[in-house]
């Protein structure tokens, strides 16, 4: 794998493995926090996601994967505040 070109695309199974891992893991921090809408580094899902961003929203009492997006210069947040 590696870090790739920018013209990477994750596959269906990725993208499946990434929203599993946000709805159990990021969505009570996001609660937490009160977020609303935002973009945040796929490192929660492995290093090997580091340099992928969701898009998120809210959705009622959830959140949403809106989109993904590759960036070389993303960095995680920890979230735990």
């Amino acid at each position: 794998m590696g870090s790739g070109p920018l013209n990477k695309e994750l596959t269906d199974e990725e993208k499946s493995e990434i929203q599993q891992i946000f709805s159990e893991e990021i969505v009570p921090k996001l609660k937490k926090l009160d977020a609303r809408l935002g973009m945040i580094s796929c490192e929660f899902a492995g290093p090997q996601y580091a340099n992928w961003m969701v898009q998120f929203k809210s959705r009622g009492d959830d959140f949403e994967i809106v989109d993904f997006e590759y960036d070389e210069k993303a960095a995680g947040i920890d979230l735990d505040l």
